[in-house]
């Protein structure tokens, strides 16, 4: 049966290499990672077993691995960050939002992100 429960990670900041200008490829800059990781969590709400949910601890840990590798594009970034969601046995489906907070154009642009969903 299809749920609608969802684990929320929002926040998640991390030094990473993603871009194709010069200074993008030399050194990291700082991105805001959002993730919604969608799953059935009645099991876990009536066992409060965290075998019997998505460890949200074991997603962080990986998507942190994943800003150690560098990547041209954002949609890149945050495909193999839903790659490594989808990972988990239970999760049905993953949305990612992957913001660089600094972008390097020569405008008044705050953020610059870019948001998949991604399904089993």
């Amino acid at each position: 049966m299809p749920t609608d429960d969802r684990l929320e990670l929002r926040g998640l900041r991390v030094m990473a290499r993603c871009g194709v200008l010069p200074e993008e490829l030399e050194r990291p800059q700082p991105f805001d990672i959002d993730i919604d990781v969608t799953f059935d969590a009645a099991p876990a709400a009536g066992s409060d077993n965290l075998g019997d949910t998505v460890d949200y601890g074991a997603v962080v840990d990986r998507v942190v691995a994943l800003a150690d590798s560098h990547h041209h594009l954002m949609e890149r970034f945050a495909g193999v960050i839903a790659d490594a969601v989808l990972e988990d046995p239970l999760a049905a489906a993953g949305g990612i939002t992957v913001t660089k907070l600094r972008p390097p154009v020569p405008r008044d642009l705050a953020t610059a992100g870019v948001r998949l969903r991604r399904t089993r």
